[in-house]
């Protein structure tokens, strides 16, 4: 017999089926082993020996794995054709070796595709596992690790409130934060575009203007309105002649097929995937056998592939569409070292697979690599430029024509932050034709700043930078987020308070260590491990013989000296110059203080030098510039009844208000949906509890207030949710006894239909019940009024498909335990009857 090991179980069963009855196929589900979570897993001082742990939830599949072992002849290693792939097939063999059930014969096998013929292919020419590879993913793991686990501490002491540090993971947030930094220090700039709108036998076209008094006109040159009126003005009177017509061809030629990275990215931009799901989408559809492996920097296709691919396409298309010699590419990217096939379909016959999300992105795949052999689209520009009867102003007009779509007619690949390429159509015109001027325009414009990273545009930085492997991006992207450092608006990162903290921290103290440079030339040595030319353990020396002694400096610093250095490292954006020449420093409350950076329990905050005698304090994420100055407490007004001030001020958790000092001070949040605070609306807040009256059948009183969870109704221990903070002071008796009695009933839940949907999805398309998105207490889900699912964190809600909703109510009712089983679960103390046999038996 002849067991076969592969990673998950989709791919058992499918190769099983493939290989016949003298094969038994087992899954490792993954990595079965990895470095203990704890201070000194990696022993620099041992020539970086490694102590492994297996994952106590892979103690049964190990189990099998070794009994199926013990009757082997032979043993084949067929885990992904990768360096996580080359590991697991490494893990597995130590184990069965350190368990005494390691087979004679063991070999490695991979294939880039799990269709029949490629895995009977691939176990025809089988090889030994490749130590390079190993060595390289130790390299990797020990170097990960000793990072994590000697900077991490570091900041856990010197830095309150910070969470982790990682090699890629810090360089890939300092890149997000730098953005940010640009996006702060951008000015706008003002500036004008003048342009008249034409017409030339029935159709229009825009000019803009181009020279002005003789002179060019680039796009900041008039910047102010009294200008570009004066240009306006200039145009109107203008009788303006075609001066010249000039056509160029042009030819876009097709992307190559997908690598890891640019799945990622294509992904991200086309259907709103972040990097994480497309992975676990990738995943499903390559062990279903309908792309090839979805780990890679190559962008070639295999000879029969391209073959395939054309033979597609002329039975699409025509012949025209197929290009007179087959396409063949290389990778640009840096570091690029998988000699993988590109991801492709298996089958190019197949323009369809899986549903829902699976079918959105097996089609990006299929498209991508059918256009990839496809003839290049020609196009034909066109620039026409107009002068006026002096020749001092000048027009001109520019288009495009598809006049061969070639590959355009299938795919078009997606842009980060597209420009207006004014491609657009444009009338036959001749030397001296005279169109008419229908209308001339002055609009105002404001230089832009860089745009934030989505997915797409990080993923591709960090690639075109050298920094990390593809196939990590997505789990370095969701490190960041669950550390907070970062959150996602509109599908844009923005750095958070804890992340620039974070990053600030590392420049000033281990600069080096989050440089793109540095981290680059480390991925560079990485690579060289993987291919033979540098020995891993010499690597991690290098590393560790710096780094050490650094984190052993930093670790002596006090937590004040850490503050008061970050403090001067910060001043630039915690306090930037006035416009008036003024102190930046100088306490807005007190008018006699200084400012400056102090830590807390909960993180860092800018505070006055004269505390306590001033206790003004500003988030340490609230820059000090003109439009980010926080004056500190605001005065809202005086308490009638005790005379005391009310203050509006700013805390860890948000603004709040407060009546009085010390310890009798009294305080409450202030809600998103207030309008505006005022006087009046502090002290209803400060009122809270609100006490409805006494409930028609206990007697004991009903009250509203606003919670951890936002309005709701309390009495006798029992809840109720409110929709708004006007209903805590709205709701009456009748209404509160009603809303209590429908949460009781429906679990301390709100009745069913009270909440207002998100939004209506539209009709199931299987069963026709109307589909709706929720906002529930534990986040967003759907229903369709008989079965509930909640939205994976991958899945963004404003994105969400009428189809991929209903995939996911599909997906939960049929996990759902069935009906009939739980009527047999309540029928168990029924075999309790036997008890007495026992009872007898132990009498006796």
């Amino acid at each position: 017999m002849q067991l076969v090991i592969v990673e998950s179980p989709a791919k058992a069963k499918t190769i099983e089926k493939y290989l016949g009855a003298d094969y038994r196929v087992l899954a490792s589900y993954g990595h079965v082993r990895d470095l203990p979570p704890k201070d000194g897993s990696v022993k620099p001082e041992d020539g970086f020996a490694m102590d492994w742990e297996n994952y106590p939830d892979k103690a049964k599949q190990l189990k099998a794995i070794t009994d199926e072992a013990k009757k082997a002849d032979r043993l084949i290693l067929a885990t992904d054709p990768d360096r996580e792939g080359e590991a697991i097939s490494w893990h597995v063999q130590e184990v069965l070796r350190g368990r005494r059930a390691l087979p004679k014969d063991v070999q490695r096998v991979t294939f880039n595709a799990i269709t029949k013929a490629t895995v009977t292919e691939a176990m025809r020419h089988p090889r030994e596992l490749d130590e390079d590879l190993i060595d390289a993913y130790r390299a990797r793991r020990a170097l990960d690790y000793l990072v994590g686990f000697t900077l991490s501490p570091v900041l856990w002491r010197k830095l309150p409130g910070a969470k982790s540090a990682g090699r890629v993971q810090s360089v890939a947030l300092r890149l997000i934060v730098d953005r940010e930094r640009e996006i702060e220090a951008f000015v706008a700039q003002e500036y004008w575009s003048v342009a008249a709108l034409m017409e030339q036998d029935g159709t229009s076209f825009t000019a803009r203007l181009v020279k002005w008094n003789g002179e060019k006109i680039d796009r900041l040159t008039i910047g102010a309105e009294g200008d570009a009126m004066k240009a306006k003005a200039d145009v109107e009177n203008g009788r303006f002649t075609v001066q010249s017509v000039e056509t160029k061809p042009a030819t876009r030629n097709p992307p190559p097929p997908f690598t890891t990275s640019t799945l990622q990215q294509e992904a991200a931009r086309k259907l709103g995937f972040s990097a994480s799901h497309t992975m676990r989408i990738a995943q499903g559809l390559y062990e279903d056998g309908a792309i090839t492996y979805m780990r890679t920097d190559g962008v070639q296709m295999d000879g029969s592939a391209i073959s395939a691919a054309r033979n597609a396409i002329t039975n699409r298309y025509d012949a025209s569409y197929v290009p007179d010699k087959p396409r063949m590419y290389q990778t640009k990217a840096k570091n690029a070292q998988e000699a993988h096939e590109a991801i492709r379909p298996t089958d190019f016959a197949k323009d369809r697979a899986g549903s829902g999300d699976h079918a959105r992105l097996y089609d990006l795949i299929w498209k991508r690599a059918m256009a990839s052999q496809m003839a290049s689209a020609r196009m034909e520009r066109t620039t026409i430029d107009l002068a006026d009867g002096t020749g001092r102003h000048g027009l001109r007009a520019t288009g495009q024509v598809v006049i061969f779509p070639g590959y355009l007619a299938l795919y078009e690949e997606g842009q980060d932050d597209e420009a207006d390429e004014e491609s657009r159509r444009l009338p036959r015109l001749r030397d001296g034709d005279v169109p008419a001027k229908r209308e001339v325009t002055a609009e105002q414009h404001f230089t832009q700043p860089p745009p934030r990273f989505s997915e797409a545009s990080l993923v591709k930085r960090l690639e075109e930078l050298g920094i990390g492997r593809p196939s990590t991006y997505a789990s370095t992207i969701q490190v960041l987020k669950d550390r907070d450092y970062v959150r996602v608006e509109k599908n844009r990162f923005f750095a958070e308070e804890s992340g620039r903290l974070v990053t600030a921290f590392l420049e000033r103290f281990f600069e080096r260590y989050v440089s793109f440079d540095y981290t680059a030339g480390l991925e560079d040595e990485l690579d060289e491990i993987s291919g033979g030319r540098a020995q891993w353990q010499a690597v991690l020396e290098a590393f560790w013989r710096d780094f050490k002694p650094r984190t052993a400096e930093v670790m002596e610093f006090k937590p004040s000296e850490v503050t008061q250095q970050l403090d001067q490292f910060l001043a630039p954006y915690l306090f930037p110059d006035k416009a008036d020449g003024g102190d930046p420093r100088l306490c807005p409350n007190c008018g006699q203080g200084q400012l400056a950076l102090r830590g807390g329990k909960f993180g860092a905050f800018i505070a006055c030098s004269n505390y306590p005698e001033c206790k003004y304090t500003r988030r340490f994420a609230q820059p000090g510039g003109a439009e980010g100055e926080d004056s500190g407490p605001e005065g809202l007004g005086k308490d009638p009844v005790t005379g005391l001030e009310v203050e509006r001020k700013s805390g860890r958790f948000g603004p709040y208000i407060q009546l009085g000092e010390g310890k009798d001070a009294k305080r409450a949040s202030i809600p998103k949906d207030i309008p505006e605070l005022d006087l009046e609306w502090a002290l209803k807040l400060l009122s809270l509890p609100r006490e409805i009256g006494a409930h028609p059948e206990s007697g004991k009183p009903i009250t509203a207030s606003i919670g951890r969870y936002g309005p709701y109704l309390a009495h006798d221990g029992k809840y109720a949710r409110l929709q708004s903070t006007m209903e805590v002071f709205e709701t009456g008796m009748n209404a509160a006894v009603v809303k209590l009695a429908e949460a009781a009933a429906n679990g301390g839940r709100p009745a069913r239909g009270a909440q207002a949907p998100l939004k209506v999805l539209g009709a199931h398309p299987r069963t026709e019940a109307e589909i709706k998105l929720m906002e529930g207490r534990y986040g967003a889900y759907v229903t369709d009024g008989t079965t509930n699912a909640t939205l994976p964190k991958s899945i963004d809600k404003d994105a969400l498909t009428l189809e991929e909703a209903a995939q996911l109510i599909d997906t939960r009712a049929a996990a759902a335990p069935a009906k009939g089983k739980r009527k047999a679960a309540k029928k168990a103390p029924a075999k309790k009857k036997a008890a007495p046999k026992k009872a007898a038996a132990t009498k006796k």
